[in-house]
């Protein structure tokens, strides 16, 4: 038997008055998604738990069967393992954000894009090496490039629990007071992201960027700390072996955790232009050897964070035809399988962000086929709704133990 998810992030949306009603999902052309669900079980799943905060680290961790309130201690932690860092257990590991900032007049400062325009890798990493020259670092902290605008910070001997916020959750609104807060414990971050504004103006990257019409990165911002956690291997757990694609470090990083092989996709962008056969592909000949893999799609949540229509529905209908239907076709003639779809959380076109409604899946094949299309309301009526995420891989899996 071969299992396999496929995550299309971010594709749950609210009715938009333009398309008459209808969310992104229900307007977009998905026949193969469509299919698997009239001839699957369909239904509703609560992938982020009341106290958590609707990320895509939280999400993910329930869908591959892990219970956030047990073993999610923050995001850093898990794009570090994507990059091959070993936290210690007395550092924090951050996500560390270029972001795009606009200071206006009496001090206001707004966050105008966390992703600074979706930088190239190449210009990111000479701006985190300048950084890492630049700024007031002390021997025990490091600074590592990574993907387009997400990095790596690691910090010793901070505190847990610092109140960081995700830039995504801010997107075209004001941080001054975040940026000005008193908590004394905060200070030596926000000293940090301020240190970097003056170490970024100027910079020949972001000059060109400014003088090309994108916008420059022109701030840093750590976020998503957390220690490393210790969580059993898929094959611990299931008796598994298997493999994750994604463009994604966190996604990466989770495979890493759960005893998963992270693959590396060339081309592999992270937005509607990624190298979705490159990923099929991997994930294929991954299960020509393994049992499972999991596939990341996350063009759709990228579309949701820019408040992008048109390009929400294109790449859904992209994850659709160039995913869902070749891994369809690759695991029918592997032989017997069961098929995951879902998307991982909410990312609204009208707020830009993520949000905690339960999300609709599908299982392929199931005894009781729904006979209907995939969509948030289709799975509504469908009427199974599973409250906690970490389960749902027990009804993908069966009774494996």
């Amino acid at each position: 038997m071969k299992y396999a998810i496929l995550v299309g992030d971010g594709m749950g949306d609210y009715p938009i008055p333009e398309l008459g009603g209808r969310t992104p999902l229900e307007a977009a052309h998905t026949p193969n998604m469509d299919a698997l669900a009239q001839g699957g079980l369909l239904g509703l799943v609560q992938t982020i738990p009341p106290d958590k905060e609707p990320g895509s680290d939280v999400a993910n961790m329930s869908i591959m069967g892990y219970d956030p309130q047990l073993y999610h201690t923050g995001r850093g932690p898990l794009e570090a393992a994507s990059m091959g860092i070993k936290v210690k257990p007395e550092e924090l590991a951050f996500r560390l954000n270029l972001v795009t900032l606009d200071f206006e007049d009496a001090g206001r400062v707004i966050m105008r894009d966390h992703s600074a325009g979706h930088i190239t890798s190449q210009e990111a990493a000479e701006l985190i090496k300048h950084l890492a020259a630049k700024l007031p670092l002390t021997r025990s902290q490091r600074l590592y490039p990574g993907v387009s605008y997400r990095h790596l910070l690691t910090w010793p001997d901070l505190p847990d629990g610092l109140p960081t916020i995700a830039p995504h959750d801010y997107r075209d609104q004001e941080v001054t007071a975040y940026l000005e807060g008193d908590l004394p414990e905060m200070r030596p971050l926000l000293d940090l992201v301020r240190a970097s504004w003056a170490v970024l103006r100027d910079h020949p990257i972001n000059r060109a960027r400014i003088v090309a019409g994108r916008r420059p990165a022109n701030s840093i911002w750590p976020w998503g700390q957390g220690r490393p956690p210790a969580m059993p291997t898929y094959r611990d757990r299931w008796g598994l072996s298997g493999s994750v694609v994604s463009a994604v470090d966190l996604i990466k990083g989770l495979g890493v955790y759960a005893g998963l092989k992270p693959l590396d996709v060339a081309g592999a962008t992270g937005l509607i232009d990624t190298n979705y056969q490159g990923k099929v592909q991997a994930a294929l000949e991954a299960l020509e050897k393994e049992d499972f893999v999991l596939v990341h799609i996350e063009a759709p949540d990228e579309a949701g964070h820019q408040g992008d229509l048109e390009t929400k529905i294109r790449a859904i209908e992209l994850f659709d035809q160039l995913v869902v239907g070749p891994i369809r076709a690759g695991l029918t003639a592997l032989g017997d399988y069961r098929l995951l779809v879902l998307c991982d959380h909410f990312t609204p076109l009208s707020v830009k962000t993520h949000t905690r409604e339960p999300v609709p899946f599908l299982i392929h094949p199931d005894f009781q086929p729904s006979g209907r299309p995939y969509t948030e309301v289709q799975a509504a009526v469908a009427g199974l709704y599973l409250p906690q995420g970490h389960h749902l891989v027990e009804l993908l899996f069966g009774d494996r133990k």
